[in-house]
């Protein structure tokens, strides 16, 4: 009679309040970790795998991405969640709305959200949730029923959407946002959103920590303003142009704005969303500072950290906010090295090649805004943040630990912990490769990473014990990921 279902040996696992990986043996039971120690007797379990002395870091919590915002939503959760695969990314947490893209209508979340599930079901090979950005009155109603009926406890803010459209200037806020007639999506609609969820936390207090708004910080009225400087000047093109046109103290100032009506309103769970400048990320800090009491966390993405608006490959680096020149990407990883950043990211968004480009393809103004790199987010910040002496630990929280327990996903998701679901990624750390396009299992078809060099791979990922990539192959099985109410049960 076995005692376990699968038994990891010849292991180096990044365990929690270690910086540096411990030899030991992973022992997994119906889904989760059962035993971690060393030494474990092997037939006491069905199965056996050697991981080859490579490194297992729990599988990544990768809490910004936009399944189905450029594709139809069940092909995109398919084809992406293989991606995750990929990476080492056994959680996506997806950011979904009603309006133009995703599923391009409005209405109630009471109608929309069921019908977004039931478009995911069976179809993702890695465990999912979904962030809600309530757009409308109704939305901001429903807040407590998303919470209480469908276990959704994160919430988001697009700042930029006032006078501006996914991709750029917007004359038809309602009609890009299929809100109501005679309601507006600013200032004074972020507050009443902030005031619901605050009422929602406040109706649900042993799980209050765990309700939180996350926002993106851009203002839409400077955007507009430099947009609109940069060209008709003329002087930049492609990346350093839109990263000119959406200027980092616009990044800075939104972030002031939405930390103030968090302290309005009393809303002390802000989330700010991919800093991508020293200005924005000084403009974070000096909030905290200014309001002690709101518990902010700061999110960057690993395409801010590993690419720069003068060396990403192409127009396809288009991203909101956007690639930044070198002097910011070097203060990004200032900051996460001084433990100034909570979470890293891929804000994962697959952008097809024939809707990503405008006519002229270089035109920058006329691309879409977005692109995948969940397949890059762990093997990233393992080659480029063990290079500047971040630790394997460090890596785990940034990746995993941290965004899972903010999120409410605590009790089964981010370590490598007795009881936690058995996610891991095996990395060899001495594997240089190439990023190429064409070998992602993305539907996209280009990356601004192509080229890049990177020094350790992800070679084999497990989903609740179960291997759903192996050796660099993701399997072909039928899709167990299972959507995530959260916050999740012990």
């Amino acid at each position: 009679m076995t005692e376990f279902d699968v038994l990891l040996t010849h292991v180096a696992a990044v365990l929690p309040g270690h910086d540096e990986p411990q030899q030991v043996d992973l022992a997994v039971k119906d889904g989760r970790f059962a035993r971690i120690e060393a030494g474990i007797d092997p037939s006491l379990a069905a199965t056996v795998v050697d991981c080859g002395g490579k490194i297992a870091f729990p599988g990544v919590v990768d809490a910004h991405q936009h399944w189905g915002i450029y594709n139809p939503l069940p092909d995109d959760v398919t084809s992406e969640s293989r991606a995750c695969a990929q990476g080492g990314v056994t959680t996506s947490l997806s950011y979904m709305r009603t309006g133009q893209y995703y599923l391009n209508k409005g209405g109630s979340y009471a109608d929309f959200f069921p019908e977004v599930l039931a478009l995911t079901e069976g179809r993702a090979l890695v465990d999912y949730a979904y962030h809600l950005a309530p757009m409308s009155r109704e939305h901001i109603d429903e807040i407590g029923s998303l919470v209480a009926d469908h276990g959704v406890t994160s919430f988001k803010v697009f700042m930029f959407y006032g006078s501006h459209g996914l991709h750029g200037r917007s004359t038809d806020q309602s009609q890009f946002l299929m809100t109501p007639e005679g309601e507006r999506y600013d200032y004074a609609h972020f507050e009443f959103v902030m005031r619901g969820i605050q009422k929602a936390r406040e109706e649900n207090p042993e799980i209050a920590d765990q309700i939180s708004l996350s926002l993106h910080c851009e203002t839409a009225e400077i955007m507009s303003a430099y947009t609109k400087m940069v060209e008709e000047d003329g002087t930049l093109t492609g990346l350093p142009a839109y990263s000119a046109s959406r200027p980092p103290h616009s990044e800075g100032l939104a972030v002031t704005i939405a930390s103030y009506l968090a302290h309005e309103t009393e809303l002390p769970t802000i989330n700010l969303l991919h800093l991508t400048s020293r200005k924005a990320v000084e403009a974070a800090l000096t909030m905290a500072a200014a309001f002690p009491h709101i518990d902010f966390r700061r999110e960057v993405t690993v395409g801010h950290l590993l690419a720069d608006c003068d060396t990403a490959h192409g127009v396809g680096g288009k991203v909101n906010p956007p690639l930044r020149p070198r002097e910011d990407v070097e203060a990004l990883w200032g900051y996460l090295l001084d433990g100034k950043i909570d979470w890293v990211v891929s804000d994962h968004a697959c952008c097809k090649e024939e809707l990503k480009f405008g006519e002229p393809k270089d035109d920058v103004f006329l691309a879409k805004s977005g692109f995948g790199g969940a397949e890059y987010l762990l093997a990233g910040m393992v080659s480029e943040g063990g290079r500047r002496g971040l630790s394997y630990g460090r890596i785990a929280e940034l990746t995993a630990t941290n965004p899972a327990q903010r999120y409410g996903l605590g009790s089964r998701k981010g370590a490598i912990r007795v009881g936690l679901d058995a996610d891991l990624a095996l990395v060899d750390p001495d594997s240089a490769w190439t990023v190429r396009a064409e070998e992602s299992l993305s539907t996209q078809e280009y990356t601004p990473f192509e080229g890049a060099k990177l020094t350790a791979r992800v070679t084999d990922t497990f989903l609740r014990g179960t291997p759903i990539m192996t050796d660099g192959t993701v399997t072909t099985a039928a899709p167990t990921g299972r959507f995530l109410s959260r916050p999740t049960a012990d």
